[in-house]
Formats: C-alpha cells, structure tokens, sequence
C-alpha cells in the first residue's frame, strides 16, 4: 500500500482500506481465479479487464490501465472524437492518441459471480495518470450531484423498478456479413404469448429460467423485492428495495449485466432495450422511485404534516424541480432513439410533464402521504436501458434546483392523456436539442460535460438517419 496510487492521491476513505483487506482474504478463501475490473462507461455498459488473482493484489492499490477511447464511443462502439488530433476534440490533452486512463477498484462493489465459477467482480472509477478525477465519467458526475446534496444535509433514498424482455434465440448471426459494427441483431422468439399480466400461470410457466435469474440476484445481495410478469409477450419486470445514494446506480448496472449475463447461460436472450422489433412486444420502462431523507436520522423528508398536502414543502419543491427540467433532462434519462417509441398516450406510459396522485399515466407519481414513511416520489419517464448514474443526477440536479429556488408547484392532473400539459420531446432529436440549449444543465454539469454526451448521442443520430430503414423501404420502393 505504501506510495501506492491509491496512498499518493488519497482515493480511499477508511472504510474502503477495510474493504479492500477482505477482498483480497475472499478472493484467497473461495480461490477466485479471475476478477473483472470493470467501469460503467458513457452509455452504461460495463467495460474492463479479467485480472489473474495473483495480480490483484497490486492493481487494487495502484489501478489497472484502460484505453482511453472507450468514453468517447457511441452505442455502436466506434470512436467519434478525433483522437488523433490535439484535445481530441474536446480540448483535452490528455484524451489525445488514445492515452491511458487508470481505473481504480472501489472495494466495496466487490462480488463473487455466482453463475461464472471462480470469477470476482469489482467496479471502477476513472483517473488520469496524475490522480484526477476523469469529468465525464458518469460514476463521477453522479458522485458529484450527491456531494451537492450532503452539502444540504440531505441524502437520496431511490428504488428500482427494471422492465426487461426475456426471449429464445432461434438463430445466432454468426455469418462475416453479420459481423458488422454494430452486428446483425439476434433472431429471437417469446417464451410465452403474453397479455395475461401477473397471472401465476405465465409466471409458473417462466420459473425454471426465472428461478435462476432470481437466485443469482439474490447470491449477489442484491435487494429484489418482486419478480413479476409484464403485460406484452415474453416481458418481466424486477424490483429491488431503497437504497442511499450511490448504491442504487451501482445496482442498477450489477442487475443488468446479472441478468443478461445469467439468461445467456441458460441458452435465452434479455435485453433491456425499450421497444424491441419483435411482434406483439410492449415498450419497457424503468421506474425510479425517490424522497430525501436526513443523513442522519434517516427520516423522510417527504412525509406531509397535513392530510391537506401530497408531500411536504421540500418534497413539492423537489418535485417542482423534476417538472422544470423535464425536457432536457430526457436525454439522460431515455438516451436512446427506441427510448421515445414508448411514449404514446393510453399505455401506462407518459407523454407530457405532469405529475399525479398515485396516477400510472402521469409523468410523476407521487406515493404515500401523512404517517407513511413510504412517501416518495415515482418518475415514469425514464427507459431501462439507461445510464442509471445520468438517470440519477437528473433527478438530485433538478431537484435542488427546485429546493433552491423555491419553486412553486404546479397542481396535479387527474387525465393525463387529455390535459393541456407540455409534452415531452417526441423524439430523441428534440431531446439532444433541449439538454444541449440548457442553461441549467450547462451551469450544473458544466459546459465540457454537455457537449461530451451531447457530441456522443449526436454521432447516434447521424448514423441513424443516414441509414435506409425497412419503413422507408416500405413506403416508397414501390411507390415512386
């Protein structure tokens, strides 16, 4: 440990130097042979390196080297900052000519996989070679929004609720013309016809490949409360328990790769992406709930003192925040193009900024009320393919926003399908241009963040519209 990277920079706190011990005694007890070091990049997929045990003990302290190419990718994997250029596009040195960036483990992610046999598990913040900080690493920014929030005596509390489709891969694209970049999609059927939501027969039907994806998630500690049967063919849905802070994000992405990772092995395809091209498919959501809660007592700040008032004062500021920045906030929130196929009037899914009492067709929901230590907040908007740390400082941004500024609430809708509401960006066009046209996002995330995740999403769009799709195919191959 001594003059370590990690001792040099200061990167862990007491707590992570204990953890880091028993890591290292877990890893000699259960003769882990392997660890991921992994990070969650711009898009919310992990990335890293399998490391040799006998390894392990010197990249915890002092970090494993990663190419520093992979925070400037798009969805499709490619590269879009011209690394070979000074600043690399974005006017940092140190992004140019691919240079390495360090990851460093933070001990306290770390698990045994359960469905990889001698395999460990950690997850890693980004720095530079000198110790700072990477700014566009979304474990960072979110880390960042969270601090604004201590610095108010304040602390999130958030809980997920992952919608997911479960198909069986008829066919594996494995020909060279399917190794494109991105490659040929799988060809995939349901593993039940749907429609029947909830029924114990569909969710009976589902149990053999469930029970292992809920063994699995449960092995990890991670806090499943529900596994449940979606309404369309072939869809689930998976909820996990409140967690402070950070751990919700750290979660989010751990269950997503479990479950992924876990299908995979019993021979099944999940995806969480929002509206598959599959017949008969249903667009998937995720939604977060959220309060604020005093650090200290855990109290929920949200609980109302009068039968007269949905939530306290600090709770409709909030919520008042949430409503404000709506719009731009999309964008990291449902960051794909699929993301806004979803939102269409009568569908349990929004599709204008409002917010109801305990109302599944408004934008926010709000729960609970006087005496009710339950009393949060639910946002509906967001897809589950999302960046979960993004997705997060959304919230804890606008929120503050609101609290600071003492934002009035606006009233709740009782239609929202039929109400005079603004609607959210139709597309992810509008989206890119609401978060890029931000005042607020540009002073709360920076200039230099904005126009990283905006130049990666618009590299998305380019590409997509300079494809010809099979709609386009239809309408007018013929015709003209």
């Amino acid at each position: 440990m001594a003059n370590s990277f990690v001792e040099r920079h200061g990167l862990w706190h007491d707590a992570q130097m204990s953890q880091g011990s028993d890591l290292l005694q877990v890893i000699a007890t259960r003769q882990v042979e392997v660890v991921r070091f992994v990070f969650a990049d711009q898009h919310g997929l992990t990335r890293g390196k399998g490391v040799m045990s006998s390894s392990v003990p010197g990249m915890l302290v002092n970090g494993c080297t990663m190419t520093s190419t992979l925070i400037l990718k798009d969805s499709s994997h490619r590269t879009v900052m011209p690394v070979w250029q000074a600043g690399a596009g974005l006017g940092n040195p140190r992004l140019a000519g691919a240079a390495d960036l360090v990851m460093i483990a933070d001990p306290g992610t770390f698990r045994v996989l359960p469905w990889a046999p001698g395999t460990g598990w950690v997850l890693c913040d980004l720095y530079y070679p000198d110790g700072e900080p990477v700014g566009y690493s979304t474990r960072h920014v979110l880390r960042q929004a969270l601090d604004k929030l201590h610095r108010q005596n304040l602390e999130l509390m958030s809980g997920l609720e992952l919608e997911f489709h479960l198909f069986r891969p008829e066919q594996r694209p494995l020909t060279p013309a399917d190794c494109s970049q991105p490659g040929s999609a799988p060809v995939v059927a349901p593993l039940q016809r749907g429609h029947q939501y909830l029924t114990e027969l569909r969710y009976d039907e589902l149990e053999p490949v469930f029970g292992e994806i809920r063994r699995g998630l449960q092995a990890l500690g991670l806090p499943l409360r529900s596994e449940e049967i979606e309404f369309g063919p072939s869809q689930l849905e998976v909820t996990f328990g409140p967690e402070p802070g950070m751990t919700t994000a750290d979660n989010a992405i751990l269950a997503r790769n479990a479950i992924k990772q876990i299908a995979q092995r019993q021979g099944y395809h999940a995806t969480f992406m929002c509206r598959p091209q599959v017949a008969n498919t249903f667009a998937s959501g995720w939604h977060l709930h959220q309060s604020l809660v005093d650090p200290g007592t855990g109290a929920n700040l949200f609980i109302p003192e009068s039968r007269q008032a949905d939530l306290s004062a600090l709770g409709q500021h909030y919520l008042a925040g949430l409503l404000e920045h709506a719009a731009p906030s999309c964008l990291l929130a449902a960051p794909t193009i699929n993301a806004y196929k979803r939102y269409r009037p009568n569908a349990l899914a929004p599709d204008r900024i409002q917010w109801g009492r305990d109302n599944k067709g408004a934008m926010l929901r709000v729960l609970g009320g006087v005496g009710d230590p339950a009393t949060r907040v639910e946002n509906r908007v967001g897809e589950p393919a999302a960046n979960p740390y993004l997705y997060l400082t959304s919230q804890i941004l606008s929120g503050i926003d609101g609290i600071t500024r003492q934002t009035p609430l606006r009233p709740p809708v009782e239609e929202p399908y039929s109400s005079s509401a603004e609607s959210l960006p139709r597309n992810i066009t509008q989206a890119l241009l609401a978060f890029r046209s931000s005042r607020f996002y540009r002073e709360a995330l920076g200039d230099d963040f904005v126009e990283y995740f905006a130049t990666i999403k618009q590299a998305e769009v380019d590409r997509f519209f300079s494809e010809v799709t099979d709609w386009e195919q239809r309408e007018y191959f013929e015709m003209f």
